[in-house]
Order: C-alpha cells, then structure tokens, then sequence
C-alpha cells in the first residue's frame, strides 16, 4: 500500500531515518585528474592568438596536428568554464531555452490540426494529396480536400473554406492552426490567410514527428480501413469519393475511444453529458 520496498524497510529499522547521504561522501580524486599547472596550461592555450577565437572542438584537433595532446575536448570545455572563459560571441543573438509548445483546448474551434498525406494513384509513384484538419477538443475533421499536388495556396482555400463551413469568421476566443514544418504550411498565401482571420499559426520542433501526433493518427485509421484501395485510387475523383464515405464513418459512426467512445460529431455539438446520463 506505502510502495515501500522490503530493503527500504530493513534500512529503517537497522538505523535512523535520515537524509540521503551520497552528496556528503567524500570520494577519491581520479586518477587522471588535472593538476593546477595542467589547467593553467589550457588556459594559457586557450588565450593564445591563434585559437582564442576558437572552441575547444578545433583546438584539440589542431593541436594534435602539432603533435600536442594536453587534455579532451570535454575538458577544454570544464576548464573553460571554471575560469569564466566560455561565453557567447558574435552577432548573433545568444540562444535561450524555450518552453515545449503545447495547447489544450476545453471546446470545439479551439485548436485545430492538419497535415497532408499521399493516397497511391493508379500507377507506381504517381499520388494524390490528401489535405486534412481536425479539430483538437472532438476530434472532428472539420476539413479536407484533395488535390494533385501540395501547395500552400490550396492549404489556404481549405482553411478559408473551413473557417466559413464552422462559423468561425465571428469569435470569443482564439483559434490555433497545429501542423507540422512542412513547405505549403510555411508558405507565404497560407500565413497571410491565417493572418487575416486571425488564426494563430503553431508549428512543430524541427525533426520532432511525434508533436502532431493527432493528424498522424488519423491518416493511420484512414489507410488502416478494410476498405482502403491497397492497390491505389484510379482517379481523383475516386479518391474524393472514397475520403467523402471515410470522413461521414469517421465523424458520425466512429465510437472514439480518446472520447470515452462518443462519436466525434456528439463530442463536437456537446451531447457528451446528455449521452453519459
């Protein structure tokens, strides 16, 4: 019941509780630790004219073509910090740590997701692009549309398109737009349509996957469907029809288990309580 472990136990009972006791415990100088006069000695090469405007990760190397090995890397660097000699140089500006973005959302039009994925054509190498957003709090797709190509200026029609289809030209409270780091989500005509109706743009980390993770899973469950064409669509318009079919399944018959298993529509018109009862 107290997650105590039987070792832990024995401990207490043999001796006082007290604090932990490992920071306090002396422990042996290494071997190969740097005397005084060796680190004087980084220090005097560091400021030397030739490599005081370099770091440690071209020092080292350089001093090895020279046939002089005073210490690693790592131990240019710990000196240099001992003595105050590591600081940031140059005009550009000095880098700061920055909260992970995230975002919650407490009802619908809150924060939206979209991504674009490929649906195999009717020959090897030849795709359609598949444009999707979803909404964050029902997990709804608010949006989708399907073009020949990625581009910017179609991912700017469907959020102007979707924006009007969920009433959300007139507000109380901001709208975020997620997606990930991709050409049309950064583009120019995307931004601007963004700016104008005051949507918030978010992006993922660079090479970080897993921060859109919602629109990747829905792309999952659309091409994990018994019914998907593994062989590919014949055309485009298959395509919109197959996505049409999936898109009404999705929102209105899906027992979401993210969602206690409503459906994305009941999550999205807030039915959640009145079905719970």
């Amino acid at each position: 019941m107290l997650n105590l472990t039987q070792r832990t136990l024995q401990r207490w009972r043999n001796q006082e509780v007290c604090e932990d006791q490992r920071p306090h415990v002396k422990r042996q100088s290494p071997a190969n630790k740097l005397c005084d006069s060796e680190q004087q000695q980084i220090v005097a090469v560091v400021n030397q004219p030739e490599f005081k405007s370099l770091p440690p990760g071209q020092i080292v190397p350089r001093l090895a073509d020279q046939g002089t090995y005073i210490a690693s890397e790592s131990t240019f660097y710990r000196v240099m910090h001992q003595h105050e000699l590591q600081h940031h140089r140059g005009r550009s500006a000095k880098p700061t740590s920055k909260p992970l973005t995230s975002h919650r959302a407490t009802s619908p039009n809150q924060v939206w997701m979209w991504d674009i994925t490929w649906l195999a054509g009717p020959l090897k190498g030849f795709y359609f692009y598949l444009y999707l957003v979803l909404d964050l709090f029902s997990r709804k797709i608010v949006g989708w549309e399907i073009w020949e190509e990625e581009s910017a200026k179609h991912a700017s029609q469907l959020i102007h398109r979707t924006v009007i289809n969920e009433k959300c030209l007139i507000r109380k409270e901001p709208l975020v737009l997620h997606s990930d780091n991709g050409s049309p989500m950064k583009g120019s005509s995307l931004l601007e349509t963004l700016y104008s109706l005051g949507i918030t743009p978010s992006r993922s980390r660079p090479r970080v996957s897993n921060d859109n993770p919602y629109a990747e899973s829905i792309f999952r469950t659309c091409k994990y469907r018994p019914e998907y064409p593994a062989n590919g669509f014949e055309s485009i318009d298959k395509a919109r029809e197959w996505v049409l079919r999936f898109v009404h399944w999705y929102n209105t018959e899906h027992c979401h288990s993210g969602l206690y298993f409503l459906t994305p529509n009941q999550r999205h018109q807030g039915l959640a309580k009145q079905i719970f009862d």
